[in-house]
């Protein structure tokens, strides 16, 4: 009997890492990594970059038969982030639930501690030289300025906009 070779699909990457780190993640702080994943589409992209969904704490349950009963949802926070998500409490409940597909979040629960990351730092274009009219046009324009190093500050200021300006 042939072995059959079956074709398949490529897949993207993230669908696998997605179901390889989602049951870790869901055991470990509840949280899956949709929610995280989501979370600037739920709270904003204002928001989103100063916090993240922590864990979710679910009440105990003694017996199976016991009512489903709403979670707790941990977020961190830092800044006026914080201030922010306990003033938008009830909207952000309500956005959490509906992105979950049921009412699984009854309250927020903030912990503030940094959560930015570091964005990385920008590479700032190589600027011009400036040409002798342009450089000579600055110097004029300045002139009047008696503080050296106010004018100074300027100069360079004006040498990168006109440098980054007319490329």
């Amino acid at each position: 009997m042939a072995k059959r070779s079956r074709k398949r699909n490529a897949q993207p990457v993230a669908d696998l890492v997605s179901r390889l780190v989602d049951p870790v993640l869901r055991k470990r702080t509840g949280v899956s990594l949709e929610l995280i994943q989501g979370w600037e589409e739920i709270a904003g992209r204002r928001l989103a970059r100063l916090s993240r969904p922590e864990r979710i704490v679910w009440p105990r349950r003694i017996s199976d038969d016991d009512p489903f009963k709403p979670a707790t949802l941990i977020v961190a926070a830092e800044g006026y982030a914080a201030l922010a998500i306990q003033h938008e409490t009830g909207e952000l409940i309500a956005r959490v639930n509906t992105f979950l597909g049921y009412g699984a979040i009854e309250r927020i629960k903030l912990v503030q501690k940094p959560v930015a990351v570091p964005e990385r730092r920008k590479v700032r274009p190589a600027l011009r030289t400036l040409r002798p009219d342009e450089e000579e046009q600055l110097n004029q324009s300045l002139a009047e300025i008696d503080s050296d190093p106010l004018r100074q500050a300027l100069q360079r200021l004006g040498r990168a906009v006109k440098g980054e300006i007319s490329r």
